[in-house]
């Protein structure tokens, strides 16, 4: 018996050479170029075939029999995933994120840069992870089976996306409870007459009578610095009062404490929206993509139709106009500024959903010929388009927010749970007919938050089951580990619904699932696969794939650009970094900022702690360790399509000694 490829046989394997007195046993799998075991071979052995091609060196195997292999689950139709991508990656940053950047950093202009970006660095990333998940058929963990040796990038994503699981739905539980809330003839937040206002609470009122009178010079006298505008309120003593939508959001939902070192008592209505919501995700995921795939059509395109109607709403309300033209007017002189590229790009890996090993596990679930390159493009274009015109529906309504007002756009505009939660509650609440304008725009809220949390731990869940052995095949394994994530999660979100559960929030936003994390996992996935396993080696996997190779600019990216820019955003946040505060006042304790930065380092350590273990665990020279454990683990699905054209097998065919299938023989 020959002995070849030793070193990527498992120890109780067997090699040998396929012949001619064998060929009896393997059968073509329909198309006439490969070869299959017909049937177990005999003495209960366990078979499996692979290609050993010249460009594919270290061909290994898993070691299961193909009897037992279990196929992978796939989408029904191709749109299911392209669906399932949209809502997972077009998330509320696209609605409440992209049109606060696109205002402060040079409206029309800051397109520039965001373009750029998306060109070599979003869709080059993007595309990587739906084209490794497609290509090795594993979640965010096998997938780096690709290069063992990095196998650490797997459990990153996985940290990251369960600390994201594990936070983001809290921005569902609020969206649910104003859902609630709305479904009122007068809106809870438009008056003062509730019993969690305060005294300094004022209502909607109409600060041009100020504005007016002091741009003519009037407001110093007495005649209207004393005038009476709501109650007990003066021109003089705006600036004191408080708008009852802050202080619904504050002393109502979040009843927030004095600081992170008091959490206070929990909230049972924003457990039980919590709670709610929970239930809502896992009754989306606990049967897979078959139910994920059906649920999306409604979840990622129902938000497009309210998207529409609050625009056409917005656009013929008074001040649109001008809200609109603030949005988009361009001011060239923001490019010199280097924070403004910055917010493109971290924008970018954002809104694109990159790091978290989610669009890989939606990708393993894809035929193996789909066309993930026309497919990553299709969802850029689809992502950065829906958040460019959310631009327009957002600034729209606050256009006519600072009108009623009588003040600039910039007081009235807000990013993250500031717009969502209190400049657009606020400016509803100006509108004819408010609960129905509130009950869409919180509804769209919700679905656009949950199918991003769904495929989120869905992409986790599929992480933590490729884990388990293929002779594993528990009746309701999925359902238990749905189960599982769920609860576990929820209970880490109790800490969020206490008085003090606004500043674990910002401490999980600020450091679990931030921009350095995302960053640092972006550009480790580029170098492994552009410079360990190799960027041409992928380029042909690809090929075998979708059948045409990519243009060329995506692995110059992979090798050279994309790094780059993922590594100078990093840096530029390393540092200017700055200290956690919530609403610029409350600066958190040094020991608040070191839960963060553990929460941080928790997902980056985990690439350089694994390469360095499994290193120091292998045996034999530097240069060996390292040739056998960047060695690619091939699955089972890997024999139809790397295995060797029928021909090569011929001893008179050139090159038939360098093409020969091998089989492995585990002994049970």
């Amino acid at each position: 018996m020959e002995k070849t490829e030793k070193q990527s046989l498992p120890a109780s394997s067997s090699l040998t050479l396929l012949d001619e007195s064998k060929m009896s046993h393997y059968v073509t799998n329909g198309g006439g170029n490969h070869l299959y075991p017909s049937a177990p071979m005999g003495n209960g052995s366990l078979v499996a075939t692979v290609a050993a091609c010249p460009e594919k060196k270290g061909v290994v195997v898993t070691g299961a029999s193909p009897g037992a292999y279990q196929e992978r689950e796939t989408w029904t139709r191709q749109m299911d995933f392209i669906m399932s991508c949209v809502g997972f990656a077009v998330g509320l940053g696209n609605v409440w994120r992209f049109p606060y950047l696109c205002y402060k950093n040079g409206g029309g202009v800051f397109l520039i840069p965001y373009l750029l970006i998306v060109f070599i660095g979003g869709i080059p990333i993007f595309f990587l992870e739906i084209a490794l998940g497609q290509f090795m058929k594993a979640g965010s963990i096998n997938v780096w089976n690709i290069a063992p040796l990095f196998k650490g990038l797997g459990y990153s994503s996985m940290v990251i996306v369960f600390f994201c699981n594990t936070y983001y739905i809290m921005v569902l539980a609020w969206g649910f409870y104003y859902l609630i809330h709305s479904f009122t003839a007068n809106l809870p937040w438009a008056s003062c007459d509730n019993p969690w206002n305060t005294p300094s609470c004022s209502e909607i009122f109409h600060q041009i009578t100020c504005n007016s009178s002091y741009a003519n010079g009037s407001y110093a006298n007495s005649s209207w610095a004393n005038v009476s505008i709501h109650g007990n309120n003066s021109c003089s003593g705006l600036n004191d009062s408080r708008s009852p939508i802050i202080e619904f959001w504050e002393n109502k939902v979040l009843n927030i404490s004095s600081g992170l070192d008091e959490p206070g008592a929990m909230s049972w209505e924003l457990t039980l929206c919590l709670m709610a919501v929970w239930i809502m995700v896992y009754f989306c995921v606990w049967k897979g993509v078959k139910s994920t795939g059906k649920i999306v059509y409604f979840t990622a395109t129902f938000p497009y139709v309210v998207l529409i109607i609050l625009f056409v709403r917005g656009v013929t309300l008074p001040g649109a106009y001008e809200g609109i033209m603030y949005y988009i007017k361009p001011d060239w002189s923001k490019l010199q500024e280097a924070q403004v590229w910055i917010d493109a790009g971290t924008q970018i890996f954002f809104s694109y959903a990159i790091g978290l090993g989610a669009l890989t596990a939606l990708g393993s679930y894809n035929r193996f010929n789909n066309d993930c390159y026309k497919d990553a493009f299709v969802l850029a274009m689809i992502n950065s388009g829906t958040s460019f015109f959310a631009g327009f529906v957002v600034f729209s309504i606050l256009g006519f927010m600072a009108a009623e007002q009588g003040v600039d756009i910039s007081q009235v505009a807000e990013s993250g749970p500031g717009l969502a939660f209190i400049a657009y509650p606020k400016a509803v609440s100006l509108m004819p007919v408010a609960p129905l304008w509130a009950a869409l725009f919180f509804f769209m809220l919700l679905l656009l938050g949950l199918d991003s949390q769904f495929v989120g731990v869905e992409g986790f869940v599929t992480g933590i089951l490729d884990l388990f052995p293929a002779s594993y095949n528990h009746k309701y394994k999925r359902e238990i580990a749905v189960a599982l994530c769920c609860g576990l999660c929820f209970i880490i979100d109790l800490s969020m619904v206490t008085q003090g559960g606004m500043y674990v929030f910002q401490l999980f936003d600020y450091y679990s699932a931030s921009g350095m994390t995302l960053l640092w996992q972006a550009f480790w996935e580029c170098v492994v696969v552009a410079w360990v396993y190799g960027a041409d080696r992928f380029m042909d996997d690809v090929a075998r794939m979708i059948g045409y190779r990519p243009f060329p600019w995506m692995k110059w990216c992979w090798a050279f650009i994309t790094p780059c820019v993922c590594m100078g955003i990093f840096l530029f946040h390393l540092v200017n970094y700055k200290p956690l505060t919530y609403n610029n006042d409350y600066i958190y304790p040094w020991w608040g900022e070191v839960i963060g930065w553990c929460l941080a380092l928790s997902s980056m350590l985990c690439i350089p702690v694994s390469l360095l273990y499994k290193l120091f665990r292998a045996k034999g020279s530097f240069s060996q360790r390292w040739a056998h454990l960047t060695t690619p683990v091939w699955g089972p699905h890997h024999l139809e399509y790397m295995a060797p054209d029928m021909k090569s097998l011929s001893p008179m065919s050139p090159g038939a000694e360098e093409n020969k299938v091998i089989i492995f023989e585990s002994v049970m």
